[in-house]
C-alpha cells in the first residue's frame, strides 16, 4: 500500500485512495491490492464535461466526468496527469462520489453539480460529506491564460487560489475546488487536500504539463465494502 495516498478522513466500510505512478490507473494491479474482481473496477470515459452518472445497475462505461454511487463491492474512479482527482461520501447515508475536476470541469462547477446530484438522488446533506483532493498541478506550476482565470474565478468567486506575478499567472484547482464546496454547503473541516504536486514530483506522478504527449495516468478510486 506505500503506493496509493490514502486519507485518513475516509474510514469504517469505505475505502477511498488515490494511486501514484507506480499504480497508475491498472485495474490488475488495482484489483490485487484491493482483493476485488477488476470487473467491480469502474472507469467512466473522460472528456473534461460536467456530466454526472448516477451508477445504479450497469457498468458499461459512459461518458461522464463525475460518478455518485450507493453501490457496495465496488470502486468508482476517475484517471488524471495534474487535473485534480475528488473523492467525496456522505458518511450518514453512505453516497459515494469520484470527480475528475481540470480546468474546465472546475470553471462548469462540477464539484457543486456532483453534491447536488448527491442530494437530489440519495438525499444527501452537505453537512454530512467529506471530500479528497488527491495530487494534482498545483499554483506553483499551473501556469495559464486569462481566459482560464476568468473561466474559474467566474465560477469560484473571491479566493486565494491564483496569483500574478512577472512570469504570469497561476491557478490552484485543489483550492478552487474546496472554495466550491464549502459554498455548496461542506464544512471546511470535512475538506482534505494532498500536498504534493505532479509537475514538481514527476518521478512519483504522472504529469501532462511535464512528460507531455507521454504522459500516463494515476487515479482516485472510492468504494463501500
Amino acid at each position: 500500500m506505500n503506493s496509493l495516498i490514502c486519507p485518513e478522513i475516509f474510514s469504517g466500510d469505505v475505502k477511498g485512495f488515490f494511486t501514484q505512478k507506480s499504480f497508475g490507473a491498472d485495474r490488475e494491479k488495482i484489483s490485487r491490492v484491493m482483493t476485488i474482481n477488476k470487473e467491480a473496477i469502474y472507469l467512466p470515459v473522460q472528456q473534461h464535461t460536467d456530466t454526472v452518472f448516477i451508477l445504479d445497475s450497469g457498468t458499461d462505461p459512459v461518458i461522464a466526468d463525475a460518478v455518485v454511487t450507493v453501490k457496495r463491492g465496488i470502486l468508482i474512479g476517475v484517471q488524471v496527469a495534474d487535473c485534480v482527482p475528488i473523492l467525496l461520501c456522505d458518511r450518514r447515508k453512505m453516497v459515494i462520489a469520484a470527480v475528475h475536476a481540470g480546468w474546465r470541469g472546475t470553471a462548469a462547477r462540477i464539484i457543486r453539480k456532483t453534491i447536488r446530484e448527491m442530494a437530489e438522488h440519495f438525499g444527501s446533506i452537505s453537512g454530512d460529506i467529506v471530500m479528497a483532493c488527491g495530487p494534482s498541478i498545483r499554483g506553483c506550476c499551473y501556469q495559464v491564460g486569462n481566459e482560464v482565470i476568468d473561466a474559474v474565478c467566474g465560477a469560484t468567486g473571491k479566493g486565494d487560489y491564483h496569483a500574478h506575478n512577472n512570469d504570469g499567472s497561476f491557478i490552484d484547482l485543489s483550492v478552487a475546488n474546496r472554495y466550491q464546496a464549502i459554498s455548496a454547503g461542506v464544512p471546511a473541516d470535512n475538506i482534505w487536500i494532498a500536498d504534493d504536486c505532479t509537475f514538481c514530483n514527476p518521478q512519483k506522478y504522472h504529469s501532462f504539463r511535464y512528460h507531455k504527449d507521454h504522459a500516463g495516468r494515476q487515479a482516485g478510486f472510492i468504494g463501500i465494502f
